[in-house]
């Protein structure tokens, strides 16, 4: 039974890093902090592999969504407001 959930996760995991490839680098973040953090709640609120693994799973999904909405609206911003027009100064103030 070990083999199998160590099968899966290792499936889960390579799937996640080569769609990981294709996408921006607020995407990439979120889902990498998002597995992360959801194997650490999936660990302590069951305690044992599968729920680790499956935590780790829905962070994932959740943190790559959030990435991903950060990564589209920084585009759409840049592309409304482009860098000499002193309207939106790239997600912050330049000091």
């Amino acid at each position: 039974m070990k083999t199998r959930l160590w099968i899966a996760a290792a499936a889960a995991t390579s799937v996640m890093a080569i769609a990981g490839c294709a996408s921006g680098p607020n995407q990439n973040l979120g889902t990498g902090v998002g597995a992360v953090g959801g194997a650490l709640v999936g660990n302590a609120i069951g305690g044992n592999t599968a729920s680790t693994v499956g935590g780790a799973a829905i962070g994932g999904l959740i943190g790559n969504q959030v990435g991903r909405n950060a990564d589209e609206r920084n585009y759409y911003n840049q592309q409304r407001y482009p860098q000499g027009s002193n309207y939106y100064p790239s997600n912050g103030p330049r000091y």
